[in-house]
């Protein structure tokens, strides 16, 4: 058995075998990649298995938060220690719901009302889908929809600097300019403090019948309105003058009838016309105000008046002016005004056409009187308010012409409110009534209903329309007549054809009435206007407008039609 005991031997000798592989790794010189030898290698305790701090295959920081992030990440191992939702008590649902995938333009076999997008008039549509299922074509524009897009915004347009572009990297945005409402309206200059509008109209044309008579004879004409505004810009306090005249000039004259018989129209019907007024106020605090105006008005009586005397060579001009001085306290939501009012009339004297003149100085009066009105804001965009004024009239002359005494004292009493709908309906509407008594006991009391409104409705973004009203009481010259009682109505539809080319049509009603006398006159007009605007400096402007006046006494009703071209410069 020396085999076998041969082999026992050499596993007896474990120290020789090692020391034989030894020498066999020496001998062979080629390098040996190992792990780190340590002394817990060859140790048989459990504990050394564990992978010690300096060992180089521990595992690092970033390999656990690896491992973490791969687990979160996986939905099929998120939240498996979280328990079940209990089923108990709940309807079991099977399948997917019906018209869950419709979403908003998809079959609903339910047959729900969708909802509709809402547009703002005049704003442009998407086209209507190509079939059921199908979603509309979006619009053109990527960013927030607008009104009706103007045709300059597609236009070719001049090139400006990235910079005023705002195209620069990393230049910060620009803040959007609003958007100009009215781009061919007057800039003006500012002079210090003031902002400074102006303009002058230069017209010509033709009228039928410039003295309004029975019997027409035209004339052509030639207008002159100039214009002027100054505005105040201060934080507090405010200025506003605004100054507006005009003169019309007619090529022909009318001379009397050759049989002898006195002319009710004037020979020359030139007439100037200037309206101007000057408004201040001074803030004393937050809440009063010291209010003031002054105003002017020049004008002729209107041709075709009663009042106007026979045999007249031209019309004579009288003069309006007077002045407003005032305060205003606001108690909250309550507002109170009250002011006193100056005003004086007079007349120049009436040339004839047998070169004498005729005086009118008993046309001439001054009137003193005091305004108040109450007013209360109700709620954001109503305002009603109760107004009352009273005055009285003293004469130069006691007795007028005709021998009566016409110093007189009235007022009136209105309540209305103003109001403003979202912008879409403004403006103030007003009913009350007014009296006069006359020191002449001769003359009736002058009364009558007074409507007072003005009102604006922007029905589309194109298109407005305005409504004014307004109620007036006039002394007259005719004998036994206590005044003329004058109600006045208007209709106006402006429509923007281009930002640069306005259609305006109007329409006036109203009525004559001389109480104390058997006339009752009614008058319309219906005018057309077309403006064309070439720039903000310069506009074209025709005018196409044909007026009535229905009289119930025979040989006092007239009709005219009138046609005027013309141009306006402004600044």
């Amino acid at each position: 058995m020396a085999g076998p005991a041969r082999v026992r031997g050499l596993c007896a000798h474990p120290v020789g075998a090692a020391l034989s592989c030894l020498v066999v790794i020496a001998l062979s010189g080629t390098g040996a990649g190992a792990q780190t030898v340590t002394p817990d290698l060859f140790s048989p305790t459990r504990s050394s298995q564990v992978t010690s701090a300096d060992s180089p295959l521990r595992r690092t920081t970033a390999d656990i938060i690896d491992r973490t992030a791969d687990a979160t990440s996986d939905p099929r191992l998120r939240g498996q220690d979280a328990p079940a939702p209990s089923r108990i008590g709940q309807i079991p649902r099977y399948g997917t719901a019906a018209a869950s995938g419709a979403s908003d333009w998809g079959y609903d076999s339910l047959n729900r009302k969708r909802k509709q997008t809402k547009y703002y008039p005049g704003q442009a549509r998407p086209k209507p889908p190509v079939g059921p299922g199908n979603p509309p074509p979006p619009l053109a524009s990527g960013g927030p929809q607008r009104l009706s897009v103007p045709p300059s915004q597609s236009a070719n347009k001049t090139p400006i600097a990235p910079a005023m572009a705002s195209t620069v990297v990393g230049q910060p945005l620009r803040k959007r300019l609003k958007v100009d409402d009215d781009p061919f309206g007057a800039v003006g200059d500012y002079a210090g403090s003031f902002l400074i509008k102006s303009a002058l109209e230069l017209s010509a044309g033709y009228d039928t019948n410039p003295r309004r008579t029975a019997v027409p004879r035209g004339s052509p004409f030639y207008v002159v309105a100039p214009e002027f505004l100054a505005v105040s810009d201060w934080e507090r306090h405010a200025l506003v003058a605004d100054l507006r005249g005009s003169f019309t000039g007619y090529g022909n004259t009318f001379p009397p009838p050759t049989d002898g018989t006195v002319s009710s129209a004037p020979v020359n019907v030139d007439r100037p016309d200037f309206t101007g007024h000057v408004d201040g106020r001074l803030d004393v605090t937050s809440d009063t105000r010291l209010l003031a105006q002054t105003r002017l008005r020049v004008a002729t009586d209107n041709p075709g008046s009663p009042n106007i005397q026979a045999g007249l060579a031209r019309y004579p001009v009288y003069a309006s002016f007077g002045g407003t001085f005032g305060v205003d306290q606001n108690f909250n939501r309550l507002q109170i005004s009250a002011g006193a009012t100056v005003d004086r009339t007079a007349y120049t004297d009436s040339k004839l056409t047998d070169g004498t003149y005729s005086s009118n100085d008993d046309r001439n009066f001054n009137q003193f009187g005091g305004i108040g009105r109450v007013s209360y804001d109700l709620m954001p965009g109503l305002k009603p308010f109760m107004e009352v004024e009273g005055d009285s009239r003293v004469h130069d002359l006691r007795l007028d012409r005709n021998g009566y005494a016409r110093d007189s004292s009235g007022g009136y009493i209105k309540g209305g409110t103003s109001f403003e709908f979202s912008r879409l309906l403004t403006g103030e509407i007003g009913v009350g009534y007014a009296a006069r008594d006359y020191v002449d006991t001769r003359l009736n009391r002058l009364e009558g209903l007074l409507v007072s409104s003005s009102l604006t409705w922007t029905v589309t973004p194109l298109t407005t329309a305005k409504f004014y009203s307004d109620t007036a009481i006039s002394e007259t010259t005719l004998p036994g007549t206590s005044g003329v009682l004058t109600h006045t109505y208007t209709v106006e539809v402006d429509h923007d054809f281009r930002r640069w080319l306005t259609g305006i049509g109007r329409f006036t009603w109203g009525s004559l009435d001389y109480q104390g006398d058997s006339r009752h006159d009614k008058f319309y007009s219906l005018s057309s206007d077309a403006i064309y605007k070439m720039s903000r400096n310069i506009w074209l402007k025709g005018t196409l407008r044909r007026d009535w006046l229905d009289s119930n006494l025979p040989g006092n009703s007239t009709a005219s039609t009138v046609v005027m071209m013309g141009v306006r410069l402004q600044n």
